[in-house]
Formats: structure tokens, sequence, C-alpha cells
């Protein structure tokens, strides 16, 4: 096995994260984007107030992507634990 293969599976297993986070910390970053508008209209300086609507984006983000997401880990896993023997000789 060498440097340029084990690059190239540090490198999947990297996108592989970035795919795997897109979906929730965009969904944060959209809700937390909503709420720090409305503070800043309403003059709501309120710390707590954009945690439940982040941790509830967060569930309903999870529960839309999830089955995707398992897919995507299963897939990976399954891909790299074939192609196993191929990597060692």
């Amino acid at each position: 096995m060498g440097p340029e293969t084990v690059l190239t599976v540090g490198r999947d297993a990297l996108w592989l994260a970035v795919l795997l986070a897109a979906p929730l910390l965009l969904s944060a970053l959209v809700v937390g984007l909503l709420i720090g508008i409305f503070q800043a209209a309403t003059q709501i300086q309120e710390m707590t107030l954009s945690f439940i609507p982040k941790l509830l984006a967060l569930v309903i983000a999870l529960f839309v992507a999830g089955p995707w997401m398992l897919q995507v880990v299963v897939t990976f896993t399954q891909r790299l634990i074939m192609d196993i023997p191929s990597l060692l000789g």
C-alpha cells in the first residue's frame, strides 16, 4: 500500500465527513441566521432564544437526511471492506 493509496482513502473519508455534516450544519446555519435577523429587528437579545429552534431544525434535518446519511456510510464502508485485498496487495 503506497502513500497515494493512503491519501486517496483519507481524502475519501474526509469528503464523506463533509457530506455527512453538511445537512446538519446548513440547517443550523439557516435557522441561526433567521433567528439573528429576528433578534436584530425586534431588539430582543436573548441568547437562549435560538437554542430550541436550532435543536428542532437539527432533529428535522436528521430525520429527513438520516436515511441518506446512513446509506452513504454503509456504501463507503462496504467499498472500503471490499477493497482491502487490493489495498494490501
